[in-house]
């Protein structure tokens, strides 16, 4: 199996990393996905049991809503002992390397007049009177702003309970219906809910845009003392990089190389 993936041992620095030996504790939302839910149907739920099988681990959860206080009250309090996803860049959890890069995306029903749009300095966007859904305070909204697109934008909010609402679902019903005729989404949202979608909805890579960043390398979260399992959690990634990539393709989940273009595979 390759190294003694996660045996309690002595840190770097000098600290004790309190490892369970033979349970993968994964810290989740129990209500987000597509990455997780208690019924183990989001694709983190899929990695978490793919990674526990190549441990040699039983499989446990600590739940937690996925808004502010997740990462002090699960594994800052050493109730489970990796997050798995996390933008690399997020200085609450110690980085894995990556092992997906993704982006923002924009989702317009087949065959409308915005259909095959890549990117929000589309002119059929001014032509005409356009609604465009927007997850308040993320990325996009900067590159509408400087379109001059902000009076068109219908906004969701960005924080919200998991466990009673979703502004992915509430944006995406909208787009089915026609309140809206472009939905602007992280991309892991965006491909699972245009997936299931009764509605034939396509989903494009936002382009990226001097200035503001749209793509991020996500990683697994562990905790700033435990070096060594963060050496183990990176030997996985590196020997398990084709298997991580079908289960976020199967999810919809739209998948960039290194120099931002689309994988073959997330097509």
């Amino acid at each position: 199996m390759g190294p003694d993936f996660g045996a309690k041992g002595s840190d770097n620095s000098g600290g004790i990393e309190l490892i369970d030996p033979k349970v993968l504790r994964v810290c989740a939302d129990p209500n987000n996905l597509p990455f997780s839910n208690e019924k183990g149907e989001g694709f983190e739920n899929k990695i978490a049991e793919y990674l526990a099988q190549k441990l040699g681990k039983e499989l446990a959860y600590s739940f937690y809503p996925g808004a502010t206080g997740f990462v002090r009250n699960t594994l800052n309090a050493h109730l489970c002992d990796v997050i798995l996803g996390m933008p690399q860049g997020n200085d609450l959890v110690q980085p894995t390397n990556p092992y997906y890069r993704t982006t923002y995306a924009i989702v317009t029903r087949a065959g409308s007049d915005l259909d095959g749009m890549t990117a929000l300095d589309d002119p059929r966007l001014k032509e005409k009177p356009h609604r465009i859904g927007l997850v308040a305070n993320t990325p996009p909204g900067n590159i509408l702003a400087r379109n001059g697109l902000m009076g068109s934008v219908k906004p969701y909010p960005l924080m919200v309970d998991t466990r009673v609402e979703s502004s992915s679902a509430a944006m995406i019903h909208d787009l089915e219906t026609g309140d809206i005729d472009v939905a602007l989404l992280w991309g892991p949202i965006a491909g699972f809910y245009a997936k299931k979608s009764s509605a034939k909805l396509n989903v494009a890579p936002l382009a990226e845009t001097p200035g503001t960043r749209m793509a991020f390398r996500i990683a697994f979260g562990v905790r700033h003392s435990d070096q060594n399992w963060k050496r183990d959690l990176n030997a996985f990634i590196a020997q398990n990089k084709g298997a991580l990539e079908k289960i976020l393709s199967d999810y919809g989940v739209p998948l960039l190389d290194e120099t931002g273009q689309p994988l073959a595979r997330s097509q």
